[in-house]
């Protein structure tokens, strides 16, 4: 095995437990998730990986894909769907590995999981659990970038709607979107860190883009010194039923910010400006702390 070879094999390794939690979160199986993730490796192996830009983007995006075909084989077989398994740890699983399957990933959120069609299943774990853009997840699903969102959205409003979900994770996510827009006006780089995700990835529309808001921005740091001593507009509101922020001026919304919040955590932020798509979605004041509710 060549350096190369050898360099690739262990960075696969490293990003396993971040491949094998989104599988899981897919299938619902264990079993089902390693093989999706043998697969991701295989491809890779026939690809030419020194093309990839993003190694993890990419196999994020290829086991993406494995899953949803996996899915949709399942749908079109007319199978019951899998009975989840428990959240149990694995016992070849690291500390990292345990956490990710953890996490939102209990027997409940599953079973709500189930009753998704594949592609807003996809668009939902992708996007909400794992930031994933929607401008990947569209290519994934042969869909428009709005289509993906609205299919995330419908799935979000599924998920909450099932008294199987967790109630309290929305009321958790709108408390440190709160946070976050105190930490941003007051200028605490400080808490901001504490809240942001240290790979977080800060995404804007075009239109936002030209509003001063940077294109795509990644890591704790840049995202935090982007923010501080901003935010002085923005609102907290609920956007397609998920905790976020809206900027309003005369009266109507400028910027929509959508929050992906994973273990009290920002790990993503979508910032989109332009009208048609802001058109496109939910936004209602929330309820409780930070909210007008």
């Amino acid at each position: 095995m060549s350096d190369a070879d050898q360099l690739l094999a262990q960075r696969f390794e490293e990003l396993r437990p971040r491949l094998r939690a989104v599988a899981h979160r897919m299938l619902g199986s264990t079993g089902e998730a390693d093989d999706a993730v043998q697969e991701a490796w295989l491809r890779l192996n026939r690809a030419d990986a020194a093309e990839v830009d993003n190694l993890a983007a990419w196999l994020t995006t290829v086991v993406g894909r494995i899953c949803l075909d996996m899915l949709r084989s399942r749908t079109g077989r007319r199978e019951e769907p899998l009975e989840p398994e428990a959240a149990t740890a694995d016992p070849q699983a690291g500390p990292e590995q345990e956490a990710l399957l953890a996490d939102s990933v209990g027997v409940a959120l599953l079973v709500v999981l189930e009753t998704l069609t594949p592609s807003e299943r996809l668009a939902f774990v992708l996007h909400d659990m794992f930031a994933v853009s929607f401008d990947d997840i569209a290519v994934i699903v042969g869909r428009s970038p709005a289509a993906a969102r609205q299919l995330a959205s419908r799935a979000r409003r599924r998920v909450q709607a099932d008294p199987a979900a967790p109630a309290a994770d929305a009321q958790r996510q709108r408390e440190v979107v709160a946070a976050f827009l105190a930490a941003s006006r007051g200028g605490d780089l400080a808490a901001l860190l504490r809240l942001l995700d240290p790979d977080v990835v800060v995404r804007a529309d075009e239109t936002a883009a030209r509003m001063g808001t940077a294109g795509e921005t990644r890591g704790a740091d840049v995202v935090a010194a982007f923010f501080s001593g901003r935010a002085r507009a923005a609102r907290p509101a609920d956007i397609d039923g998920a905790a976020g922020a809206v900027v309003l001026a005369g009266g109507r919304i400028r910027i929509a910010l959508s929050f992906t919040i994973v273990g009290g955590r920002i790990i993503g932020i979508d910032a989109v400006a332009d009208p048609e798509q802001l058109a496109l979605m939910e936004v209602t004041p929330p309820v409780g702390p930070g909210g007008e509710g």
